[in-house]
This record gives C-alpha cells, sequence and structure tokens, in this order.
C-alpha cells in the first residue's frame, strides 16, 4: 500500500497526470489484492508478481457508457418496464424523462 501511495504521490508531484480541480481530493482509486495473479499451464500471458487494470473517466468512456445506458433505459421505459416500482415508492413519471437527460 506504501509503495501505491508513493508512486500516485511521484505522479503528481511530477505532473505526469493532470486533473480537474471538482476531481476530488485525490483523483485515484487504488485496490490492492494479495493473491497474485491466476495463470495457466499453456497461457500467451506471463507470470509475474503483479498486474494493473485501470478504467479511467474521458470522453471514450463516457460515450460507450452513455450510449449502452441510454439505449437501455429508452428500451426499458418504451416498454414501460420496472415503472410501477417506481411510482410506487413515489416518483412521478414525469421525472424518467429528466433523468434521461
Amino acid at each position: 500500500a506504501k509503495e501505491a501511495n508513493r508512486t500516485v504521490q511521484w505522479l503528481k508531484c511530477n505532473k505526469k497526470v493532470s486533473f480537474i480541480e471538482w476531481g476530488g481530493p485525490t483523483g485515484f482509486k487504488i485496490g490492492l489484492n494479495d493473491e497474485p495473479p491466476a495463470t495457466l499451464e499453456d497461457d500467451d500471458i506471463a507470470s509475474c508478481k503483479r498486474h494493473i487494470a485501470m478504467v479511467a473517466n474521458n470522453l471514450a468512456i463516457q460515450r460507450v457508457l452513455c450510449w449502452d445506458i441510454c439505449k437501455k433505459f429508452d428500451l426499458m421505459f418504451s416498454q414501460r418496464a420496472f415503472v410501477h416500482w417506481f411510482v410506487g415508492e413515489g416518483m412521478e413519471e414525469g421525472e424518467f424523462a429528466e433523468a434521461r437527460e
């Protein structure tokens, strides 16, 4: 954990990454796992002690997520799927259009 935090601090101090001011205090969410990555006998990926995965908030991710979510929302709302649950909990039907925007 200390090595990960030191690396993040180094990235920030040396201006290797930049964040918008309202993006939060850290700009990073780090999750650590003590288990080494699993490997298979005939796997093309070499075994190693550490792996990394990153999900970034950028326009490419935003467009894909928005497209998929909006498309599914429109499909479900056109079928009136689950609307009765939300209305039963006190939501008004007009709020669905606002949520879509």
